[in-house]
């Protein structure tokens, strides 16, 4: 994994020219996955690193993400709204994303694993749009590092206790209040409903790469940390299992409900986010093997989906100035390629066929109805009945009706910024082809 570190290291020197940044971005994903499907690197696991499909998946993921938020982000190039640094940021983030992503040692995953907060904290603060990002700021701190300390507390035990920090080769008794410290911070930053407050408002405030890497990657590192400890977790997590999935399904539905009441555009598909991450959270607290691979699916496929959804939101935000739905209306009339892109988003973000999202809710809802149909189906049920409604209320709601007059003008979309979607629906869409990849994790 080193050379893939060292490769961010030499990208600093590079931040002096914006497109060179790009290309070289783009370049290392292609780099890491030809290396990883080439070599034995599957079986290349130290003592502090290593990669297996779970990690293999995520950081790929990464490097595909930080190539697209910083095409999204030319306007501050264009502004010159001090573009060496934000690349320099963008730099930072990626190496920490890639250390929590390849870790094996317990400790190691914590350290990266926080460090991804002040990158993203500095996004939000630097280069936000509203005074209001301090607050927004505040609540991603504390919520996530409130929850983050009972996890390092719990990690000091795990090393007294088993003489080892290694996900491989722990194995201890657990009790109840070492696993709260464990999941606790993963919990949190998923974020599972009744603890997700800080998302809105951090979506809302963030600028569009901030939007990307939050939905994208940051949610995943929850998800990520869950299966990790799992691994040495698992029998005991079943015995509060029925509390957590159904805490998770009705929020979801709660959630659902939520997002027909959202006037925001960006508002909206942050609270859909929270919903689709309640039924992840439900598929890897049963322990279920089609749920563990639901999950990792699901997540992958929301990646592309919200981080799609809120570049096309910052498409109109940029033209209109305005992130309202009472406002933005009639744009099928201005951009009317944009409303194709608009509509297959918006039905991949409902798990229309073929996205991976629909791959992901098959697994996961074949899961939990052979878990437990009686708690599940009625949930499931409605969770996906409010998927569709939110995701045609956001499509209509900003395609048709009347434009706003006070709006006077709107500059068409070019090739960069379509360019920016497609490469977005193309692997949501695509990857089911190669769906059999994510059954290695069995």
């Amino acid at each position: 994994m080193m050379k893939f570190f060292i490769s961010f290291i030499f990208l600093i020197p590079l931040i002096i020219n914006w497109w060179i940044f790009v290309l070289c971005m783009m370049s290392l994903f292609f780099l890491f996955t030809y290396l990883s499907f080439t070599s034995s690197y599957f079986s290349n696991i130290s003592s502090m690193f290593g990669c297996d499909i779970l990690s293999y998946s995520l950081i790929s993921l990464t490097y595909w993400i930080l190539f697209l938020m910083v095409m999204a982000s030319y306007k501050i190039y264009m502004n010159n709204n001090n573009f060496m640094e934000f690349l320099f940021i963008i730099i930072i983030l990626g190496m920490s994303l890639l250390l929590t992503f390849s870790s094996d040692n317990l400790l190691i995953f914590y350290i990266s694993f926080e460090s991804s907060l002040i990158p993203t904290l500095f996004l939000i603060l630097g280069w936000g749009y509203q005074p209001e990002r301090l607050l927004a700021g505040y609540y991603l701190l504390f919520y996530t590092l409130t929850a983050s300390l009972p996890l390092l507390l719990g990690i000091f035990y795990i090393m007294f206790m088993s003489n080892s920090l290694s996900f491989w080769l722990i194995s201890m008794n657990i009790n109840f209040w070492l696993y709260i410290s464990l999941i606790l911070a993963f919990l949190f930053k998923m974020p599972m409903v009744f603890v997700h407050f800080w998302l809105p408002k951090a979506h809302v405030e963030a600028p569009i790469s901030g939007s990307m890497i939050l939905a994208a990657i940051l949610l995943k590192l929850g998800g990520y940390g869950l299966f990790r400890v799992f691994m040495f977790i698992d029998s005991y997590s079943l015995n509060y299992s029925y509390f957590i999935v159904g805490v998770s399904l009705f929020g979801s539905f709660m959630v659902g409900i939520l997002c027909l009441y959202q006037s925001d555009m960006k508002s909206l598909i942050a609270y859909s986010s929270v919903s689709h991450m309640g039924m992840v959270i439900s598929g890897i607290f049963i322990f279920n093997i089609y749920g563990l691979i639901g999950s990792l699916i699901v997540m992958i496929g929301h990646a592309f989906c919200s981080s799609g959804l809120f570049c096309l939101a910052n498409l109109v935000y940029e033209r209109s100035h305005s992130r309202s739905l009472y406002i933005n209306k009639g744009l099928i009339t201005f951009m009317p390629n944009l409303s194709l892109l608009w509509f297959l988003l918006c039905a991949n973000n409902m798990s229309s066929p073929p996205s991976l999202n629909l791959l992901g809710e098959i697994y996961i809802i074949n899961s939990l109805i052979s878990w437990n149909s009686s708690m599940s189906f009625p949930f499931l049920s409605l969770i996906l009945f409010f998927s569709c409604c939110y995701s045609i209320y956001l499509y209509s709601s900003t395609q048709h009706g009347s434009f706003y007059k006070g709006v006077i003008t709107m500059s068409s979309v070019n090739i960069r910024e379509y360019f920016l979607i497609v490469l977005h629906w193309i692997p949501l869409n695509f990857l089911i082809m190669k769906f059999d990849l994510f059954s290695y994790y069995l």
